[in-house]
């Protein structure tokens, strides 16, 4: 459930123990654990939904005997530690997908260069004519087509990996409040 109120909106959740949030197998510390993957989804696909121009908070209601052990009082620590270390995670995926879209603009640009200076021998070679002129358009089309994955990397791809970073990095700066009950 959410609620949101003077520019910050507050994303609540309830569990019966603090276990509940992280992943039973991981073998890390607490301080070091990956979120359970219904709880990053949850978190996740709420804070997608409010507006982006509010801070969030993030209120974890609890059994107060759970909020007093150790893990209770480095919850939010743990839960900011995770959404940083996601952050960072999505920032590598972005890199990389850039890196991929240099390496296929080169490739892109290459063939493209290559396929127009191949249709201007296209016509001395074969003749003019009807299949001569296919010929050429034929080239133009696959040096156009090499670019295609370059230029849908660095003109829509991208933008949502971008948007999963700016939220994760939120979710990291967010208030994290626990609330025993």
């Amino acid at each position: 459930m959410t609620k949101t109120t003077a520019g910050v909106s507050t994303i609540e959740l309830s569990v019966r123990e603090i276990a509940q949030l992280f992943e039973t197998l991981d073998p890390y510390p607490f301080l070091q654990r990956d979120l359970d993957k219904d709880a990053e989804d949850f978190i996740v696909g709420w804070a997608r939904e409010l507006p982006r121009d509010h801070a969030l908070k993030i209120v974890v209601h609890l059994p107060k005997a759970e909020a007093d052990t150790a893990s209770g009082r480095d919850l939010a620590h743990s839960m900011k530690a995770y959404f940083v270390h996601r952050a960072k995670a999505v920032r590598r995926d972005l890199r990389e997908l850039f890196r991929i879209g240099r390496m296929s603009l080169t490739i892109g640009v290459g063939v493209l260069i290559a396929c127009v200076v191949a249709a201007q021998y296209v016509e001395p070679l074969i003749g003019a004519g009807p299949f001569a002129r296919v010929m050429q358009e034929s080239l133009i089309i696959l040096g156009w087509v090499a670019n295609w994955r370059p230029l849908e990397i660095f003109l829509y791809e991208w933008w949502p990996i971008a948007r999963r970073q700016a939220l994760y990095r939120r979710l990291a700066e967010a208030a994290i409040e626990l609330k025993p009950s």
